[in-house]
């Protein structure tokens, strides 16, 4: 890899400095200079904002087909490609108002199209839009996307759920990688932190022709945040404090670009005590730490740009075994998990004219700890020590896996023929697993994957394109053997060499029906091969309380996808409808089996075709003259049954969500000001699997005030966000908790205060 990165920067260091230039003037349409517009460049990574007097000048740009995107509050966002060559180019723009979102670029489809342009639906929430939700975890604060919840553990992990899948069918995406982090497991975190992000992308559906296996069921896209404008140096700072745990969010920021070189650096620290419940008890051991550093570097010459991340996250998550002693104290009590993760990754782009190549390379490194009560046994015959693993008798962890991925992707973009644009790639993954304490879940394991694939888009005018694609996969996977003694018990994992193959294809359809009517139909079939865990495990896994007992017979995961958009916009109103029907062969679940083995019930995998069927309404009216008035309401359902017609498990309850909210501009110190008052009323959710009980139905209310204030050249953002408003007794039907019939968090109110200099 060390040559690889190598050759990479030498292709830009061989180029000479690039010698073209964007500018111009951005006025509204009375012909009044904008001031504060994002000029910015997704492929460069780079951009600069107008001045007083609605002038830019991006500069030292490289040659090729670049897109621009101009982008302010309150105005629809402007997104132009230009081809550069060694010139200077003049663009004044004109932008229109418009009182809805802005019209975001998406990036996790593969011709980073404005949303408006886009032939597959795809939600974006912003940070700001993020921060807004008060939430302490990342996985939480996007909920508030229709269709998309979360199964949690307390209010410290808490794992994405899209249209009623989760775990492996949901594929997390960051800094242009995927994240591989043992994510099998349901009682961990995303093990992303949401300070020093841009903002969120998820399709909701099949993404396999896209991102390969695991994508099965969509795809949670995370944008890292942007280097400042050239020229510029920044320095944020952002502190949260939430009262329902007495916890505290910290982060620090720093970040400079020069004409050539961009550079940033974030550190933030959480942490915070057991969490309160409406009856006023703590639910002992939810208490939770996390410490989080972002590093970045671009580079950018004539014909090539590269980008440099390093991510380093490490989580000490307590799991509750119920009420104890009540206490604020905040050192892990067992059993608890630490979760390690190190992410690097480099994002690069080379440019060739008419064409490019998109290459990202990623490094990750996962070390996943469990630590329970000591017993005194030793490895018996499990995995030997590692010279470079501490031993730490009392303090051991029982369960230490490290998980080593490397994984690349390349897409290169071909010239556009006529409407015709396309892109042909390949990607692939080696993986290792490891394990060195005193108890195994998994077996060591090798993981190697390769993809190829194509996709296409066509343009008949600017208001319908056609978009298609065909993809094949292979994944290898070989275990090795294993006799662990626990007890008077033996688990004996058998060594295993399986491959998976399968083809995906994808087909969509965009257009405008009538004046400001957009449908978009999409087709996709996705895949899902077999984990490690489902193949493999043998042991009690303390985070779940079970023991898991894997199926080496399992088969590929399929499915076909079909989903409906519609959608209506105008000037003070817009409406949306999207439906889906999903079939998956062989769907794989965990069945319990009746037995007890080491303590604990035995859950084993097997496989059933399945069908999830459902989708998501909803409106947003801003009436006329009241222009600082919002009301936006959807509802969302999915339902899940197995061929048996019995219903899957963790299935979210239906949800019927709404939000008042106004937006303020008081005066020249206090801008951007809002208020909102939010009421979510789930459903009973009785559509429950064989090993689940029903769940109650509630409505628990929020609200939220907050303000830009600038005061002399700076500006402080601040917020009160206070969550379960009545402190409503409820237990959320994804809660891990549920079994045990412990109570979602009771009030929590959350102050936040950013200010950058």
């Amino acid at each position: 890899m060390k040559k690889l990165l190598f050759v990479l920067f030498f292709i830009g260091f061989a180029q000479t400095y690039a010698q073209s230039t964007l500018s111009g003037t951005i006025t509204d349409t009375d012909n009044q200079a904008l001031y504060g517009v994002e000029i910015y460049a997704p492929q460069l990574h780079k951009g600069t904002t107008s001045n007083e007097a609605g002038t830019y000048e991006l500069k030292n740009i490289p040659n090729g087909k670049i897109t621009i995107n101009f982008t302010y509050i309150g105005y629809k966002t402007i997104s132009k490609t230009f081809n550069f060559s060694n010139g200077n180019i003049q663009f004044d723009a004109k932008m229109d108002a418009s009182v809805f979102e802005i019209d975001e670029v998406i990036v996790s489809t593969p011709f980073n199209k404005l949303q408006s342009e886009n032939v597959m639906k795809v939600d974006r929430l912003s940070a700001r839009a993020i921060q807004k939700v008060g939430a302490p975890t990342l996985a939480e604060g996007i909920t508030i996307i229709p269709g998309v919840s979360q199964v949690s553990t307390g209010v410290s992990i808490g794992k994405p759920v899209i249209r009623g899948l989760s775990g492996n069918r949901v594929l997390v995406y960051t800094q242009g990688v995927r994240l591989e982090n043992q994510q099998f497991g349901g009682e961990h975190g995303l093990g992303i932190n949401g300070a020093g992000i841009e903002g969120v992308e998820v399709i909701k559906g099949p993404a396999s022709l896209l991102y390969g296996s695991d994508a099965l069921g969509g795809v949670l896209y995370i944008q890292p945040e942007r280097f400042a404008a050239e020229g510029q140096t920044k320095v944020a700072v952002q502190q949260q404090f939430f009262t329902n745990t007495q916890g505290s969010n910290t982060s620090l920021g720093l970040k400079s670009s020069l004409e050539n070189w961009q550079f940033l650096a974030r550190g933030t620290y959480a942490i915070h005590s057991d969490y309160k419940i409406p009856t006023g008890q703590l639910v002992t051991n939810t208490r939770f730490k996390e410490k989080d550093l972002k590093l970045g570097v671009g580079f950018h010459q004539k014909n090539f740009t590269s980008e440099v991340r390093y991510n380093y996250n490490d989580s000490d998550l307590g799991l509750t075994e119920g009420f104890g002693e009540q206490s604020r104290e905040t050192h892990l009590e067992n059993p608890y998990q630490n979760i390690q993760n190190h992410i690097l990754s480099m994002h690069n782009h080379i440019f060739f004219g008419d064409s490019k190549l998109d290459l990202d390379l990623g490094y990750i490194v996962n070390n996943r700890k469990e630590f329970e009560e000591h017993e005194e046994h030793g490895h018996g015959g499990g995995a030997a020590p590692d010279p470079d693993h501490d031993e730490h008798e009392e303090g051991e962890a029982a369960l230490n896996m490290k998980l080593k991925t490397f994984n690349f992707n390349a897409k290169y973009h071909l010239p556009k023929f006529g409407a015709v644009e396309m892109i042909v790639g390949v990607q692939g993954m080696h993986q290792n697993n490891k394990n060195f304490g005193e108890e195994i879940l998994i077996p060591n394991a090798k993981v190697n994957d390769i993809g190829v694939f194509t996709t296409a888009n066509y343009t008949f005018d600017e208001n319908t394109a056609l978009q298609a694609g065909l993809r094949f996969d292979n994944r290898n996977i070989t275990t090795e053997r294993h006799e662990i003694k626990h007890e008077a018990e033996v688990h004996v994992f058998e060594a295993l060499d399986k491959s998976f193959n399968s083809f995906t294809a994808s087909l969509g359809f965009k257009t405008v029906l009538f004046d400001m009517f957009t449908t978009r139909i999409n087709i996709a079939k996705g895949f899902r091969a077999p984990n490690l865990a489902e193949l493999a495990s043998n042991g009690v896994h303390h985070g779940t309380n079970r023991f898991e007992e894997g199926n080496a017979n399992l088969k590929n995961e399929q499915n076909y996808q079909f989903d409906l958009a519609l959608e209506y916009g105008s000037e003070h109103f817009e409406v949306f409808a999207n439906a889906f029907y999903n079939n998956i062969n062989d769907y794989i679940f965990l069945s319990p089996t009746g037995e007890v083995e080491d303590g604990a019930p035995v859950y084993t995998y097997l496989q059933e075709d399945a069908n999830l069927f459902g989708g998501e309404i909803g409106f947003h009216l801003h009436p006329h003259p009241l222009d600082w008035l919002h009301l936006e309401s959807s509802f969302e359902t999915v339902i899940g049954k197995r061929a048996s017609k019995l219903y899957l498990p963790l299935i979210p309850a239906n949800v019927f969500k709404n939000t008042l909210r106004g937006e303020f501009q008081v005066n020249n110190w206090l801008k951007n000001s809002f208020a909102s008052f939010g009421v979510q009323s789930f459903m009973d959710q009785n559509r429950v699997s064989g090993f689940e009980t029903g769940t109650p139905g509630y409505t628990i209310a929020n609200l939220s005030i907050g303000s830009d204030i600038y005061i002399g050249k700076y500006k402080f953002t601040g917020s009160i966000n206070v969550r379960n408003l009545f402190d409503k007794k409820y237990i959320n039907h994804l809660s891990r908790l549920k079994s045990d019939n412990i109570l979602n968090p009771g009030r929590n109110i959350v102050f936040n205060l950013q200010f950058g200099i």
